[in-house]
């Protein structure tokens, strides 16, 4: 089971997607630049969700 920073930061990235490309359709740059921030967050979230799994299986191994 992926970990839980895994399935947030997935969740954030589309989050910021849909964010981002709202902002863009209505011309809001803020709404936009809070799409990337979410994006970003999401990356490092699932980066460390991926790291923290790494560590699960060679502990198992």
């Amino acid at each position: 089971m992926p970990d839980k920073d895994r399935i947030k930061g997935a969740a954030n990235q589309a989050k910021g997607a849909v964010k981002e490309g709202v902002g863009k359709l209505v011309g809001d740059p803020k709404l936009q630049a809070e799409g990337k921030a979410d994006k970003a967050t999401g990356k490092v979230q699932s980066a460390v969700g991926g790291a923290k799994d790494a560590a699960r299986d060679v502990v198992k191994d």
